[in-house]
């Protein structure tokens, strides 16, 4: 598993598989069982080292850690997969959608919308 970038752009990646499952486990402060669960239930899939062993990046732990928030919580863990995934559709929607409407020339979330063509009052 070796890179042909250099180790800075590595290490500031989000998405680079910097580590291993115990390492991982530990961070999370779960054990290496609930990362296989995850994996099982298609929330992660983590990739894997040349020697087969399972990678991990700071996203997919960042993933994991609001699973493990849910199950934590209560929540059965497919059904907390679920709902991460879906949270995490929910959010790349509305970045799309902040995209297109800055690209429009709308007003985002959080601006102070002005008045709507056709909505100004008229008392005629």
């Amino acid at each position: 598993m070796t890179s042909d970038r250099p180790l800075n752009d590595r290490l500031d990646d989000d998405d680079y598989p910097a580590y291993t499952m115990g390492r991982a486990a530990e961070m999370l402060g779960t054990t290496p069982g609930f990362l296989r669960a995850i994996g099982e239930a298609r929330l992660i899939t983590p990739l894997r080292s040349e020697g087969g062993h399972r990678r991990y990046s700071r996203y997919q732990l960042r993933i994991a850690a609001r699973a493990r928030e849910l199950v934590d919580k209560g929540t059965p863990i497919d059904a907390a997969c679920r709902i991460v995934i879906l949270e995490d559709q929910l959010e790349e929607a509305q970045r799309i959608n902040a995209e297109y409407r800055r690209a429009a020339g709308e007003p985002t979330a959080g601006s102070t919308p002005g008045p709507r063509p056709g909505s100004g009052s008229s008392s005629g």
